[in-house]
């Protein structure tokens, strides 16, 4: 049975598309599909958000993009401006479910945060997970700051009847500082699920072969990967 994964994060900027590329790239010897619903801030024959996925994982994600507007904007008003229809969940829906009769894996990769709006009706993708009915990964930053907003999209998940999957912290610093090394411990409780990794900083800029190796080392076992928390002295609130 194929399995459909949301990935959404508290924000934008933050590694939600690395941590993406990490599940895909942990998923070798399986079918995967990347989809990203809307893409900002690129013009047309730039590489977006899912091509990326598809160079870092690997020739076995097969990558779709549904809508592109080319004002780095949230998906509502880059669409407006550009005067070109918005995505709708139901069509974010249908082309998730299509791509999960020819895949293993298919992951739904949001653009900004859980409820950054896709249409001037307030359709997010949130809406597109219900409709899915998908569990949503949250990609969290490391420092200060993270466990309010962790916090709000988590309630705003069980608000929605949304299944929380986990919490991976999409660039966690080599020599991570106080705030960082004591969120490992406080995420989980923010979100109220697990913490399922932390992709090094930096992970995205490695090449295809040597991001494969380090997104093992970045995701838990739950997402097909070999890290833990406390695993150095690095990880730990002292």
């Amino acid at each position: 049975m194929s399995t459909i994964l949301v990935v959404s994060g508290t924000g934008t900027e933050i590694g939600k598309t690395v941590v993406t590329a990490a599940v895909a790239a942990a998923a070798r010897g399986r079918r995967v599909a990347v989809l990203k619903p809307a893409q900002t801030g690129l013009a047309p024959g730039e590489p977006g958000d899912a091509a990326e996925v598809a160079r870092l994982a690997g020739s076995h994600v097969t990558a779709v993009e549904l809508a592109r507007f080319p004002e780095p904007l949230a998906p509502a008003t880059a669409a407006r401006r550009a005067g070109l229809a918005p995505v709708r969940p139901f069509e974010v829906a249908e082309a998730a479910q299509k791509l999960a009769t020819e895949h293993d894996l298919v992951l739904v990769e949001g653009a900004g945060g859980l409820l950054v709006r896709f249409d001037d009706e307030g359709s997010t993708l949130a809406d597109a997970a219900r409709l899915l009915s998908a569990p949503v990964l949250v990609v969290a930053p490391a420092g200060l700051g993270t466990l309010n907003a962790t916090a709000l999209t988590a309630e705003a998940l069980r608000s929605r009847g949304l299944g929380c999957r986990g919490v991976v912290i999409g660039s966690m610093p080599a020599e991570p500082d106080l705030a960082s090394r004591c969120n490992i411990e406080d995420l989980p409780v923010a979100a109220g699920a697990p913490l399922l990794g932390a992709v090094p900083a930096g992970a995205g800029a490695l090449p295809g072969a040597d991001f494969a190796a380090g997104a093992a080392r970045g995701l838990a076992p739950e997402l097909g990967g070999g890290w833990a928390p406390g695993l150095s002295r690095h990880q730990r609130c002292v």
